[in-house]
């Protein structure tokens, strides 16, 4: 049996109380990692340590810098930084809500900021450090409605890139990569079916199939445990060389 490849390390994930992120904690947890898990309800993330024993659960309003900076200094020494927290609004630009758009670029673009900031030279210092930031197949391409999000995402992107240039000169141990998948089944999914339903003007159970997976060569849902398989593998010291990348899992969306 293989012994668990993350012995020693430690990760912090935001946004672990459900879907992609919880679905990551649970995987580095499997694989050795210490994991905090962060979130914004308390009932949520006790829930999800029941899953992984001696996880740390921190609660944290990522839309605000005061608690973000907070959080960082709460986890300590973080090895791996997996910035997955982020939400949704659909809405035509003109009507676009404007405290709606501050929050998503707060919680989105950044507070992976600050945290990477703040985390990053604890990984210089050790030499080896992994960051993943949960970015979409909305941070290389658009679909109508999402003004924020997709910046947002497009903005994580980029980040990623550059981050991952100043990272290789202190390690080739250090790796920034933006995990890029299409629709995942995660609430975050199913809460914007009926804003999606009454801006395209369809019925709410034709909008997986219709507005969706319209895009995707392959028509389903990815499963969150797929995501985290991927940022596991980007976690592996053989994974060293993948730096600065947007490792996409579009079900074919990219194709055309």
């Amino acid at each position: 049996m293989t012994a668990p490849f993350l012995t020693g390390r430690r990760a912090l994930i935001t946004g672990a109380a459900s879907g992609i992120g919880l679905a990551i904690a649970q995987a580095l947890h499997r694989e050795g990692a210490a994991v905090v898990l962060s979130d914004l309800s308390a009932e949520a993330l006790a829930r999800a340590a029941e899953t992984m024993p001696g996880a740390v659960t921190l609660t944290a309003n990522l839309g605000l810098r005061d608690e973000v900076k907070g959080l960082a200094a709460a986890a300590g020494a973080i090895d791996i930084l997996v910035n997955n927290a982020g939400l949704q609004n659909v809405s035509p630009v003109e009507q676009f809500d404007e405290a709606k758009w501050d929050l998503l670029l707060a919680v989105m673009l950044t507070a992976p900021f600050l945290l990477t900031k703040a985390l990053l030279p604890g990984m210089y210092a050790r030499g080896w450090g992994r960051i993943v930031n949960v970015g979409s197949v909305h941070s290389l391409v658009a679909s109508p409605y999402k003004s924020a999000y997709v910046s947002a995402k497009h903005g994580i992107m980029g980040f990623t890139k550059t981050v991952a240039l100043e990272a290789a000169q202190h390690s080739h141990n250090i790796t920034v990569n933006a995990l890029c998948p299409s629709y995942v089944r995660t609430p975050l999914v199913e809460k914007q079916i009926a804003d999606q339903a009454r801006v395209h003007g369809v019925p709410e159970d034709e909008v997986v199939s219709r507005i969706l997976l319209t895009q995707n060569a392959q028509k389903r849902l990815i499963e969150p445990d797929a995501c985290a398989q991927y940022a596991l593998f980007l976690c592996r010291d053989e994974a060293w060389s993948i730096t600065g990348t947007a490792a996409t899992m579009d079900a074919g969306w990219l194709a055309h």
